[in-house]
């Protein structure tokens, strides 16, 4: 079969979140399994280009239609790791990719309105004609609109669309211009709310909903997320939308890389250990505390890894950094603050533990560090507020470091609670759950982690080696994507519903 992925990210080239990491972790595995897949990304200048191979012209004059005119755009070809990806360069005095980010500017939404009508003009001059189109988030939402609106009378009507939402809370909320640029142009038909008007915003078009109804699968990055979608406010208002669409919605839970994430071999951690043999663990928590000057007393680690960001339940990761040093633990932290009063209240603890042996803040991301921190580590918390897969608690099930989690989204798929977990036998078990957003809740779970490491140890070890035993590797999710592509690809693509505009009255539901 042959794929093309459509995406603002491939890591490790490009990466910004957990999107890069899937993107090139199913890519990867679906051409092991004998699949052609090829990835097209945009160009930015903060590339890490040293993590690309070959790079070289791959077609230098693409004349991509924008508005009235056409804007000359150049597409690089060249390897991340072994996969074949397609970097889109437009000449522009918009500037589209060189502004020293992936994301965070006011015209995002045009910048990667651009970039989806690029890929898919690319795709049509090169006569390129996949079998699937894999697009991800409402950055690439408008590429199943064009292909079904415009492309498909130019030759592309074969051409099937699976679309991954990863996180509902962005959407791409843009006005009538994207229309004119693209040349969709036709405002009354596409402002319909059966089409892409947004569903709270009359006056908005919505990326993404626009990519629900013209895609011929949708899926979220798990099962239970997108249950959550379908019946509580993750969705960010695009439950409605779910629900009429809902014979073509699924949740698909994402994979690791267990040749990135591997304990027996991992070059970034001094001392490889396996679940057959722990005792590398042990001597990589020795090492985690000489680098970070902490001291070595007989107490388990805790840890935190990822952004600190109201997502991943900040309030909750501060009370967990107290509780844990009150409860005879200690504690330590990688992560990048999100917004200037996250910023300045962990560079607040920061300082203020600067001295604590027994404490350990790193505001940034290292990646080196964070194998080192998965490694050496005991527990690791991921009190998220929603997360709609979650990568920290299945790497840290790999590497041995019992996951503290809250129960919503994926992290319900992967985290089954040693003792009140009622669907699993008590040898599966692999971790410890909590519920309700609050510090006794977290407590709750923290206080039975801390428990078991301190007064059994035995109980402990074998918690740590029955999590490692679980494969959440990409050969599951590939095979479900496989499964999906089969499906769309012997199929006619519907059409949107035909528009129901609302009587006057007539409020749009969730």
């Amino acid at each position: 079969m042959y794929i093309v992925q459509i995406a603002s990210e491939c890591a490790p080239a490009i990466k910004a979140g957990g999107l890069g990491d899937v993107v090139y972790g199913l890519s990867k595995e679906l051409q092991l399994r004998g699949h052609a897949v090829e990835v097209i990304v945009p160009m930015y200048d903060c590339m890490r280009y040293d993590q690309i191979w070959n790079l070289h012209m791959a077609y230098e004059h693409l004349h991509v239609p924008w508005y009235g005119g056409t804007i000359h755009t150049s597409v690089y070809c060249g390897w991340v790791h072994g996969v074949q990806c397609f970097f889109i360069q437009p000449h522009s005095h918009d500037n589209f990719f060189n502004r020293g980010c992936v994301y965070g500017h006011n015209d995002d939404y045009m910048r990667f309105t651009f970039f989806s009508k690029a890929a898919l003009e690319f795709l049509l001059v090169t006569n390129k004609r996949p079998d699937v189109i894999h697009c991800h988030d409402w950055q690439t939402g408008l590429v199943p609109v064009m292909l079904f609106e415009q492309y498909k009378w130019l030759g592309m009507g074969n051409q099937r669309v699976c679309y991954t939402i990863h996180n509902f809370k962005h959407q791409g909320l843009a006005g009538k211009d994207i229309l004119w640029a693209t040349r969709l142009n036709n405002e009354a038909y596409f402002f319909s709310y059966d089409r892409l008007r947004d569903n709270f915003n009359p006056f908005g078009l919505n990326i993404m909903k626009g990519g629900i109804v013209y895609s011929n699968h949708v899926n979220t990055v798990s099962p239970h997320h997108a249950w959550e979608a379908r019946f509580t406010d993750v969705s960010y208002g695009l439950g409605h939308t779910l629900h009429i669409h809902q014979n073509k919605f699924s949740g698909i839970l994402n994979g690791i890389d267990y040749q990135v994430w591997n304990p027996e071999t991992d070059p970034h951690i001094p001392f490889h250990y396996s679940v057959d043999d722990l005792s590398g663990k042990s001597k990589n928590r020795k090492a985690l505390r000489e680098r970070l000057w902490l001291r070595h007393e007989n107490k388990p680690i805790v840890a935190y890894i990822g952004r600190l960001d109201q997502q991943k339940g900040v309030d909750l990761v501060h009370h967990a950094i107290y509780y844990s040093l009150r409860r005879n633990a200690q504690f330590v932290l990688l992560g990048v603050p999100t917004g200037q009063a996250i910023a300045n209240r962990f560079w607040h603890e920061k300082h203020h533990l600067n001295n604590n042996p027994d404490c350990h803040l790193e505001l940034s991301f290292n990646e080196e560090l964070a194998h080192l921190i998965y490694a050496g580590a005991d527990i690791i918390i991921v009190p998220s507020n929603f997360e709609p897969c979650g990568l920290t608690q299945m790497i840290g099930l790999r590497y041995g470091t019992v996951p503290v989690v809250r129960g919503v989204g994926g992290l319900v798929d992967t985290v089954f609670d040693k003792d009140y977990d009622q669907t699993h036998p008590p040898e599966k078990r692999n971790g410890y759950v909590f519920y309700h957003n609050d510090p006794p809740a977290l407590e709750s779970a923290l206080e039975r982690a801390i428990g078991l490491w301190h007064y059994y140890p035995e109980e402990f070890r074998k918690l740590q080696k029955q999590g490692m035993r679980y494969d959440y590797s990409w050969r599951r999710p590939a095979e479900q994507y496989l499964a999906v592509y089969e499906k769309i690809r012997h199929k006619e693509p519907p059409p949107p519903a035909p528009p129901t505009p609302p009587s006057p009255t007539q409020t749009p539901q969730k």
